[in-house]
């Protein structure tokens, strides 16, 4: 699948978002190894805490499914923002290597790793093995 045909579905994600207090769309789709495409939109919650973004949220539904191999995620905004902390650290514990790219709604796109967003990341490897 093409990195537009990802940009399209994400943008369709985007569309199902519920953001009524940031009012701050966020979609994405993931392509898992399998070819499967797994989309998800940010759900924002009044306590703040419980919301969750488009990117965990596709990751967490692919995982449900099993899916644990990740090639690439597409992430749209408005403005073209990275994910944040929280979806880099996810990102990281399932597909380091994976290719992200960043588009918003004008059709720009930047295309980077996992990797270059979150060097230094935190992974398995530094917790002891028992």
């Amino acid at each position: 699948m093409t990195h537009d045909e990802l940009i399209a579905r994400a943008t369709a994600a985007r569309d199902r978002a519920y953001a009524p207090y940031s009012h701050f769309k966020v979609g994405a789709a993931l392509m898992a190894k399998s070819g499967r495409v797994y989309t998800g939109c940010n759900v924002e919650n009044a306590a703040y805490g419980p919301s969750m973004c488009a990117e965990r949220t596709a990751i967490f539904k692919a995982v449900s499914e099993g899916e644990r191999e990740f090639e690439t995620i597409v992430v749209v905004t408005e403005n073209g923002a990275s994910p944040c902390g929280s979806c880099r650290q996810v990102m990281m514990e399932f597909a380091p290597d994976m290719t992200v790219v960043i588009a918003d709604t004008q059709g720009r796109t930047c295309v980077t790793t996992v990797r270059d967003l979150l060097p230094n990341g935190f992974t398995s490897d530094q917790l002891p093995r028992r």
